[in-house]
């Protein structure tokens, strides 16, 4: 997605901000001299700026964009992600908690049962889940002046910033994102900001803000996301596999979904022949890949999130050699650790994202969007775990 009459990618650009570009036309002349880039929160890496040239004068002296008339809907993409309360763009199709069909982790009632079982009350005798609320306040990184101030609900984004350093990767094990916020939500009392359902759409659920629960140690201090995909076994016949995944003709493997549990129809396949095997924990497991539409919005997802909260670097754990590390990391080195990762970093009695994920993929076609060279050995994190 670009602005008129250019090639730059609005992946992470505050939604109002490029609106009022697009309305006004000064975004072409204003490119050049980084703008955009300053406006989405990205910093550059030399001491000090080249000089650019001035904008052509009639950029200059161009009439500022009117003001709506009171009650006018305010425009949308649909591939807007909900930061300390501004919109930022992400190239994705995207539904809101508060969109029709979205799904709201602020309700304390139950989604799926009949409404006069639905209320917390009711949910409360049931059983089974302690809390109407399924999130908290973020305090990671604040002082306390900054969370008395937080605590009413005043974030801003740079105040978010501070707090906000990992963007952790879950599968669901239930398929499609419609079962996982059931599980989530009425079942087992928990959240997650994101959700990416196979045929690539981001149902976001809560506000980045708020410390969703998701990744134990994690929560306070990072993002989450579930992949709908039905997981990763010891052996490549297991019953869920063979369950959700159809042989095709064409020796690929199609998705057992039905059509209105997800917002667009398939047929959805891998992004590749599958099982994949590969090794977690020390465990061999099997696994069919993320669909290619999964992968697509998780990479856009990915440069947003990185680009509004630069603290999470776009960059996964690796060893010294710059390879993946399969293992959960010690507390020691995922205490000071900053970017994407998996579950299975965070806790040892847990796998995914599964040996099937790309990390490689996910990271190099995000930094890609981002204007960044792509991960080698000799660009690893500079506090890489061993």
């Amino acid at each position: 997605m670009s602005l008129p009459g250019t090639r730059t990618s609005l992946v992470g650009v505050p939604a109002q901000r490029a609106a009022e570009y697009r309305r006004s036309g000064l975004a072409p002349a204003l490119l050049g001299a980084g703008v955009l880039a300053f406006l989405a929160g990205c910093k550059s890496s030399a001491p000090t700026a080249a000089p650019q040239p001035n904008p052509p004068s009639s950029a200059l002296s161009a009439p500022s964009p009117p003001r709506p008339v009171p009650g006018t809907p305010a425009a949308r993409l649909g591939d807007e992600i909900m930061i300390a309360g501004q919109l930022f763009h992400t190239g994705a199709p995207v539904i809101l908690w508060t969109d029709p069909g979205g799904y709201d982790a602020y309700r304390v009632e139950r989604r799926f049962v009949p409404w006069e079982e639905a209320s917390w009350e009711a949910t409360a005798k049931k059983g089974g889940i302690d809390t109407p609320n399924r999130y908290g306040v973020r305090r990671h990184n604040l002082n306390d002046e900054e969370f008395e101030r937080i605590r009413a609900g005043g974030w801003d984004r740079a105040t978010l910033q501070k707090a906000v350093d990992q963007f952790v990767i879950h599968y669901d094990v239930a398929g499609t994102s419609r079962r996982c916020f059931r599980v989530l939500h009425d079942a087992r009392g928990l959240s997650v900001h994101f959700m990416l359902d196979v045929d690539g759409t981001i149902y976001q659920t809560l506000d980045v803000k708020e410390k969703a629960w998701h990744a134990t140690t994690s929560n306070d201090r990072s993002v989450g996301i579930e992949i709908a995909n039905i997981g990763a076994y010891p052996t490549p016949d297991a019953a869920p596999l063979t369950r959700w995944y159809a042989p095709a003709d064409n020796g690929q493997h199609t998705v057992k979904v039905l059509p209105e549990e997800v917002r667009t129809a398939g047929p959805f396949s891998p992004a590749r022949p599958g099982p994949v095997q590969g090794t977690v924990q020390g465990q061999t497991l099997y696994m069919h890949d993320l669909t290619p539409q999964q992968y697509d919005s998780l990479v856009k997802l990915t440069a947003t999130l990185c680009t509004a909260l630069p603290a999470i670097r776009c960059d996964y754990p690796r060893d010294g050699a710059g390879q993946l590390i399969t293992t959960t990391l010690p507390q020691e080195q995922l205490d000071t650790y900053t970017g994407l990762l998996g579950h299975y970093h965070i806790q040892q009695n847990k796998i995914d994202p599964g040996p099937a994920f790309q990390w490689e993929k996910v990271i190099n076609d995000a930094r890609a969007l981002m204007g960044q060279s792509p991960l080698t050995p000799a660009l690893s994190s500079a506090r890489p775990a061993q």
